[in-house]
């Protein structure tokens, strides 16, 4: 999140959810930041089974496209937590799907409803490709 320098909105939006589905302590969102900052390490976290990365994945993501149209950033975030947590497209199609179901529960009014699924389905393309690149990057030994 931190790549381009400067944490928008939405990114902090995604930060939150993210600290909030992996459990951390209040205060270690701003000890990571802090040490990114400073270049420094930081205690490793505990092991994340793949049945919690999907769930913590799928929250993220839901955030993501419940609350405004997906962002640069935003798009760069949810590639980054595929690769991450080795999500690959079928599985990312899976949690679309249930992504989609989510939204019909929540959100009685059909014009949000419209929008919300647009916006997911426009994101399955971009995340890809973003995936794709953030994955040929680690795989070639370059920084994300």
């Amino acid at each position: 999140m931190l790549v381009d320098g400067v944490l928008t909105r939405e990114e902090k939006r995604l930060i939150i959810k993210l600290a909030s589905a992996l459990e951390l302590d209040p205060s270690q969102p701003a000890e990571i930041y802090e040490a990114i900052q400073n270049n420094t390490e930081t205690e490793p976290g505990a092991q994340i089974s793949a049945s919690l990365a999907r769930a913590i994945y799928t929250k993220v993501f839901e955030v993501a496209i419940v609350n405004a149209s997906l962002s640069r950033d935003e798009f760069r975030v949810l590639a980054h937590l595929r690769a991450v947590f080795d999500i690959d497209e079928d599985e990312h199609l899976s949690i679309e799907t249930e992504l989609r179901e989510i939204v019909k529960e929540k959100f009685e009014d059909p014009n949000v409803i419209d929008k919300m699924l647009l916006t997911l389905r426009d994101s399955v393309g971009l995340v890809g490709d973003i995936f794709e690149t953030v994955r040929k990057k680690a795989s070639d030994g370059g920084s994300e």
